[in-house]
């Protein structure tokens, strides 16, 4: 934020830094020098939305504006001062609330994203662990197998090694065709 010359280019020559803005932490980060922006407005400069917004936020027009009630006689300067002494430290406490409840849904959040891991992986274990268990049985199962087609080989194997009795035919028949 800056106090520059309405015919200066946007990025161009500028006669004071006010501070500065970064909008992309949480809360945003506003450092501004509150006596030299309080100046600037008193002074009459013309604020861009944006400038006149952040200005609001760190409550430098809401001092001008006391202020121009001790101009007009409302108010003395002690009222003004602890006016704005209750009204910031109102804004602070805003501000440190907001930051702690983050900090708190921060690790709320993790610990739900670390717990909801921890179930895909026992999900995953459960699904390799079935996975592999048929294999094992159907191993089983295959010695299983070949163990009683041994038995059954060995069987049939003696069965035909002693061919069964030949019945004599009786005279006169005929044998009988199979």
């Amino acid at each position: 934020m800056v106090a520059a010359d309405s015919r200066a280019k946007r990025d161009g020559k500028f006669i004071e830094k006010l501070g500065t803005y970064n909008p992309n932490t949480n809360p945003a980060t506003i450092d501004i020098n509150f006596e030299r922006a309080l100046h600037w407005v008193q002074t009459g400069a013309e604020m861009s939305d944006t400038a006149r917004a952040l200005l609001s936020y760190r409550g430098v027009l809401y001092k001008n504006h006391l202020i121009k009630g001790v101009e007009k006689g409302a108010l003395s300067m002690e009222q003004v001062e602890a006016k704005f002494q209750e009204w910031a430290d109102k804004k602070e406490g805003l501000i440190v609330s907001k930051v702690e409840r983050l900090a708190n849904e921060s690790v709320a959040d993790k610990a739900a994203r670390l717990k909801a891991e921890e179930e895909v992986k026992e999900a995953r274990a459960k699904a390799i662990e079935a996975k592999n268990a048929p294999l094992e049985e159907a191993v089983e199962e295959t010695e299983e197998v070949t163990a009683e087609a041994t038995e059954t080989e060995a069987t049939e194997a003696e069965a035909t090694e002693a061919p069964a009795e030949e019945t004599p035919a009786a005279e006169g028949e005929e044998p009988k065709a199979e």
